[in-house]
């Protein structure tokens, strides 16, 4: 909707008109960082041979693998990917 080459309304005046923020229309999404596919990659295989495991122990299977890595972050990957700890 906007036109950054228009002749009479810059930008600024655009995004004023549409009530958005200039920084939405500057942003550039990053995309997820390799690391953390990889940790998602990590954590899908044990989770389909375990999955009682939640997030405590499989950030703990994680770092026996030799990567630094927290429960929380463990937490937001496995509910990123759609992952609940099966009760026994």
């Amino acid at each position: 909707m906007i036109e950054p080459f228009h002749k009479q309304l810059c930008i600024k005046t655009q995004c004023q008109l549409l009530s958005i923020s200039r920084a939405s229309w500057y942003y550039a999404p990053k995309g997820d960082p390799p690391l953390n596919l990889q940790l998602m990659r990590f954590i899908d295989e044990p989770f389909i041979v375990t999955p009682h495991y939640g997030s405590c122990q499989m950030a703990r299977w994680i770092r026996r693998q030799g990567y630094h890595v927290g429960h929380h972050r463990v937490r937001w990957l496995m509910a990123l990917m759609g992952l609940h700890a099966i009760y026994q």
